[in-house]
């Protein structure tokens, strides 16, 4: 598979950054966690001969989305999906979203918002604006993998006469408005993306996006996605200080700030190969990608990598049986203290 929309330049649409730091300092009750595990391909179900990329875990974990150019499509890259019973079980073999989600153009790079009901994604199909533009669709019943209703196009404060592509969804846990980032090549040269953010309007449209300076370079960046509380962000880049295309990563202390110089995953996630479309789970402890490193199927291949939570955001984090985990708590009280404290009352076993 290549990551190409067809007459674009890269299509590439769319890191693991380990927080470390003293109890003291911490900002709020922010979750921190371990680093990311050595990623592991998702096998033959899922990979196939062809190319997949693009992934995106639904909400509960139970369905994970992609796109391909495997047979049994209707258009050049289709969005697949494969279901899981529980978050144990291995993936189940993909089926073809099927239309009107796919369309006989290139559909590709979806993602969810945090409830499930709404799927963004990029399409190339007849209507748009010019290139890739961005799409969203509704579906009632979030569990309903092939309920989703005919997609609508983001309009032109979204989507321009370049190509609008790789996306990830921020509920926004501050109560201001949810925020969609986005890759795009409107500045050009095409196919060498920056990362823009727009806000939802009451009426439900987008706004005009802002450019996200601090994170774009004059290298590709693209398929931004944000941790559940908005302070942390992974994406793909071709800047210099990788290993070639890798997944890179940035922080910042407040949803307000700017976010931090992005850094590197790392070798333990990034290889001397292409690394594209990370996609943090609703919990931030799994992040799915794409690579074309040995070992795989063919073309990009989908594969994961974990990371587990150290500290509690929540006292339900805290109760009997939680809150030995995190290794540094006396007891439950400790727990709930520090997060009530939002951080303030470091654990006295810490």
């Amino acid at each position: 598979m290549k990551f190409f929309v067809p007459g674009r330049g890269v299509l590439v649409a769319s890191a693991a950054f380990v927080l470390f730091g003293v109890l003291a300092a911490l900002p709020a009750a922010a979750p921190i966690f371990t680093a990311w595990s050595t990623p592991v391909n998702l096998g033959p179900t899922v990979n196939s001969a062809s190319g997949e990329a693009g992934p995106a875990l639904s909400p509960d974990g139970l369905s994970l989305y992609f796109y391909s150019d495997r047979a049994g499509g209707l258009g050049n890259n289709d969005i697949w999906v494969s279901h899981r019973a529980t978050t144990s079980d291995p993936w189940g073999a993909p089926v073809n979203v099927g239309a009107p989600i796919n369309s006989t153009a290139t559909d590709f790079v979806p993602s969810f918002s945090s409830d499930g009901h709404w799927m963004f994604f990029a399409s190339a199909r007849a209507g748009g604006f010019g290139g890739a533009d961005l799409y969203q669709s509704y579906r009632a019943d979030v569990h309903n993998d092939f309920g989703w209703q005919t997609p609508t196009n983001l309009g032109p404060n979204i989507n321009t006469a370049a190509a609008e592509n790789g996306n990830g969804y921020w509920a926004n846990v501050d109560g201001g408005p949810p925020e969609l980032f986005f890759g795009s090549d409107r500045l050009g040269p095409a196919g060498n993306a920056d990362l823009y953010m727009s806000e939802q309007q009451p009426d439900g449209s987008w706004g005009l996006p802002t450019r996200i300076s601090e994170l774009s370079s004059t290298s590709t960046e693209n398929r931004p996605t944000v941790r559940f509380d908005g302070l942390e962000i992974f994406f793909y880049s071709a800047r210099p200080g990788g290993q070639g295309t890798d997944l890179w990563t940035a922080t910042r202390p407040s949803v307000d700030a700017a976010w931090s110089p992005p850094v590197d995953v790392g070798t333990t996630v990034n290889s001397s190969d292409t690394e594209v479309h990370p996609y943090l789970s609703a919990d931030a402890k799994t992040l799915v990608f794409s690579s074309t490193r040995p070992g795989g199927s063919g073309g990009g291949d989908l594969y994961v990598t974990t990371r587990a939570q150290i500290f509690p955001t929540t006292k339900d984090d805290c109760k009997n049986g939680g809150w030995e985990r995190f290794g540094v708590f006396k007891n439950q009280g400790d727990c709930v203290s520090y997060v009530a404290t939002k951080g303030k009352n470091p654990p006295s076993g810490g």
